[in-house]
């Protein structure tokens, strides 16, 4: 009974999301439901388990939400992320419209600008580029979506992402954590999604494309050289940070109980991240300076809580909902399908609950709390490389993460003024389906001649 009471409330937080309400309403009332009906006291389901898991993420991650999003806010009001969209728009050629905007969004994702300002970013380029080129409207979120929320967010070694941060603390591992693997992922999903793309844009061609955007082009572009180096710098920063700067450092006080007993492989990949995102940001205001910087600071800190508190709440309902006896049953039958081998079951189990929460950091993040430790166990026991089961993690919850109760899709939806029933369906293929065939393929590469 346990386990259908789950499966009702995915089904109601799927449905509620389709609908347009939000996560915030949405997690915690399907997360008391299900704790009642399970005969979890509701009251202590939300205070000590609910609020906790989403409090614990916002300590954990706070730091990265904002300085990503006020490096991207900065990018944006300098004009600095057109500049960039419009240069590869240009390197590419008009006949390659989706692959423009598909590069474009991989570029400022892989180099930390936020998913969410990304898709507010890409929406006047690819709508620009499909009016042109008379591309169906339908299909510019999932070439969004493929862009922003796939092989960059999940897959590419040194990421800024927050999906790479989150498994370094548990596996001790860096952002580059198995960067072979990694490419090979982010090239499939980037092969599959394109072709879909392009078979779509064929089977619906003359459908009507999007309105062309008014307004005149924005005078004195900014050089393409102020648009490029912060971007740069935070892939470099990054690799500096954990590979020169933190072991050079006397880092012996991080055994205290005052910084919670841990050690620099536990901290040292979150702090390369917050560091690179830091210098990146002042770069960006250096270089590009951005008007009303005052005003595009503020703008930026607030466009970090939504996405936060989103995750967050979605963290808090994952929690409840693995705290139910059922959670128990559908773990114990990952553990079977899995065959005792620890790099299927951190695939299966994260992949699972990055689908119940409609969150690959948030799944992330209680999968890693509840079963990190066994799975560090277990890779030491069977000799598999931490890296390995860093870079599974990490592509598997980017796969069913992306389902109709997704806050980025939703965000996307409304930045497009499309539907769940417009668009949706390519958004799953492109964002869903081609990431956990990815997914699949790593992993056996990876069992069969370990992490490269």
């Amino acid at each position: 009974m346990s386990v259908i009471l789950i499966l009702i409330a995915l089904v109601l937080l799927i449905a509620g999301a389709w609908a347009g309400l939000s996560v915030l309403v949405l997690a915690p009332l399907l997360a008391a439901l299900a704790a009642f009906a399970s005969g979890m006291p509701v009251l202590a389901g939300y205070t000590q388990v609910f609020m906790a898991a989403a409090g614990g993420f916002v300590v954990a991650f706070f730091p990265l939400f904002l300085l990503g999003a006020l490096f991207g806010k900065v990018m944006e009001a300098s004009g600095a992320a057109e500049r960039l969209a419009q240069a590869i728009a240009a390197a590419v050629g008009p006949a390659n419209a989706m692959l423009a905007v598909v590069l474009a969004c991989a570029v400022l994702t892989y180099g930390g600008v936020s998913l969410f300002v990304v898709a507010f970013a890409a929406w006047p380029l690819a709508r620009a580029l499909f009016a042109q080129t008379g591309l169906p409207a339908r299909l510019i979120p999932a070439t969004i979506a493929l862009g922003a929320f796939t092989f960059t967010m999940t897959a590419l070694p040194g990421t800024p992402s927050i999906q790479n941060a989150i498994p370094m603390a548990t596996f001790g591992t860096t952002p580059f954590a198995a960067p072979g693997l990694g490419v090979i992922a982010g090239a499939v999903m980037l092969a599959l999604g394109l072709g879909w793309l392009r078979y779509r844009a064929r089977a619906l061609a003359g459908e009507a494309p999007p309105e062309a955007p008014d307004g005149p082009p924005r005078d004195r572009p900014l050089p393409l050289w102020v648009a490029l180096v912060p971007i740069a710098s935070v892939g470099i920063g990054t690799l500096a940070m954990g590979v020169l700067v933190l072991p050079a450092l006397e880092t012996g006080y991080l055994a205290l109980p005052l910084y919670g007993a841990t050690d620099l492989s536990r901290v040292g990949g979150l702090w390369s991240v917050i560091a690179a995102l830091g210098v990146a940001l002042a770069l960006a205001l250096a270089l590009s300076r951005p008007p009303r910087l005052m005003a595009v600071l503020n703008e930026g800190a607030e466009s970090a809580l939504l996405p936060l508190f989103n995750t967050a709440s979605l963290v808090g309902f994952g929690a409840v909902i693995a705290s139910l006896p059922g959670f128990e049953m559908l773990r114990a039958s990952l553990d079977g399908l899995s065959g005792g081998n620890v790099v299927v079951a951190a695939a299966l189990s994260s992949g699972a609950l990055a689908g119940i929460t409609g969150s690959a950091s948030g799944g992330m993040s209680i999968a890693l709390d509840v079963l990190g430790p066994s799975l560090v166990a277990q890779a030491t026991a069977q000799a598999v490389d931490p890296a390995l089961l860093h870079r599974v993690v990490a592509v598997a919850t980017g796969g069913l993460d992306t389902l109709p109760h997704n806050g980025a899709v939703i965000t996307l939806l409304g930045i497009c003024g499309m539907t769940h029933r417009q668009a949706y369906a390519d958004i799953f293929m492109v964002a869903v389906l081609g990431p956990t065939l990815a997914c699949a393929l790593i992993m056996a590469l990876g069992i069969a001649f370990g992490s490269f």
